[in-house]
């Protein structure tokens, strides 16, 4: 069977350099290719941010409608959106249009168009964080927040929802101690009706009352986060602040909220006075007794998962007083992990987290007021069109290293074949 024939070395060679040839007008349409698929997802997120703000901005001009179940519906969509995507430019550039109808819509609506516009103002002073523009929206909405929670004549859900905001802008607009803590003493105006009554027994509340008694509580310990430890130390010992005696009586409510609000209140002085130095060994022995008793509570008149979730919470409370142990907590959010490592950044992440829900993740990793307040680094990934575009160029960098790669490694092998035939 006749051979074919067999090529030289220089037809190999141009060979080769055809071949290498080929590859680089490859690689050129490689780039090409991606550097216009990269352009395209760029103006997509463009269009897409674009179309994100225009409907916001008609949802926004629907707070001003006749209808009080349309605007109902605008402030809950308009909270839904907040929550879900970082925007705090947009938000700060519209604040004095948000604010006006929030305003109005708590002066004059209904219970559930009441608690959707305070509920949207906590969410629009986390988006624009510790900027001057939120100490504008608190000194807007904070007189008509304060008349509508000491209003008994208004739904007492509602009047929750309103300390729940006030103590949150108050927070996040780090406001003058002087406004502080008059606020916390109307809080405290709030919750004393959970005390006990001069002859020992707890007052007998609905559900909506006790509710709103723990709104009020937690807001207070809230602003209490605010404070400096030696400034709560002076502040109790002068009467400024109840005592932790008085506040252990709200361990003896009937209601799981104002029992649990007040053992994570009692936590966080705890955590206070040791910083300052001050045990509390005059009450410690009764609040380690009430502490163990909710912590092993098995009183069948209560609901078994409210038994569960007492026993869960106060564990860990008498664990952290008696043997200075805190719990282990880890917050999750991309491949980034907050340890809530003290009572405080437990409160404030607490708290946030009623705020924002299942936003609190998104919120953690782009909010860089939220990451200076956990102390957690600047964040290395920010969501939008420029991520996109990192990932992109990322992609597209380890993609022509491996192309180069290969291409040597090919060459590299030719050549030893080469030198093989010539033995």
């Amino acid at each position: 069977m006749p051979k074919g024939k067999r090529r030289g070395k220089s037809e190999r060679y141009e060979r080769a350099q055809m071949s290498d040839d080929e590859s680089v007008n490859d690689n050129a349409s490689i780039f090409s290719a991606d550097t216009k698929s990269l352009s395209d997802e760029n103006d997509n997120e463009e269009f897409l941010q674009d179309q994100f703000d225009e409907k916001l901005t008609e949802v926004i001009d629907g707070l001003s409608q006749k209808s009080a179940q349309g605007r109902t519906s605008c402030l809950e969509n308009i909270s839904k959106a907040l929550v879900s995507k970082y925007v705090p430019a947009f938000v700060a550039d519209r604040h004095f249009t948000i604010c006006d109808g929030i305003e109005r819509c708590l002066k004059k609506g209904a219970s559930a168009e009441r608690s959707a516009a305070a509920d949207l103002a906590s969410i629009i002073c986390v988006q624009l964080g510790a900027e001057d523009t939120c100490e504008e929206v608190c000194k807007s909405l904070k007189p008509v927040l304060m008349t509508t929670a000491a209003d008994n004549s208004v739904a007492p859900a509602v009047r929750g929802k309103c300390c729940s905001t006030l103590g949150l802008l108050c927070f996040l607009a780090n406001s003058e101690m002087g406004d502080i803590l008059t606020l916390m003493r109307q809080f405290e105006v709030f919750f004393s009706g959970s005390f006990l009554k001069g002859d020992g027994s707890s007052p007998n509340l609905t559900p909506e009352v006790a509710n709103f008694h723990a709104a009020a509580l937690s807001a207070w310990g809230l602003l209490l986060t605010s404070i400096d430890s030696s400034t709560v130390g002076m502040m109790m010992q002068t009467k400024s602040l109840p005592s932790i005696s008085r506040l252990a009586e709200l361990l003896e409510s009937q209601h799981l909220e104002v029992r649990m609000t007040a053992g994570d209140i009692l936590a966080l002085l705890y955590e206070i006075g040791k910083l300052d130095g001050e045990d509390f060994s005059e009450e410690y022995d009764e609040i380690v007794a009430s502490l163990r008793s909710l912590a092993t509570d098995s009183h069948k008149y209560r609901a078994k998962k409210d038994r569960k979730q007492q026993r869960a919470s106060f564990r860990d409370i008498l664990l952290y007083i008696e043997d200075d142990i805190m719990p282990d907590t880890q917050v999750k959010f991309g491949k980034e992990v907050l340890e809530l490592d003290s009572w405080l950044k437990r409160k404030q992440y607490d708290t946030l987290c009623t705020v924002l829900g299942p936003g609190i993740n998104i919120h953690l990793a782009e909010n860089y007021f939220l990451r200076d307040l956990f102390e957690i680094s600047e964040p290395t990934i920010i969501s939008g069109p420029n991520n996109h575009a990192q990932n992109q160029m990322e992609r597209f960098r380890k993609k022509m290293q491996n192309a180069a790669n290969f291409k040597a490694r090919t060459i590299a092998r030719g050549r030893n074949r080469d030198k093989r035939m010539e033995f």
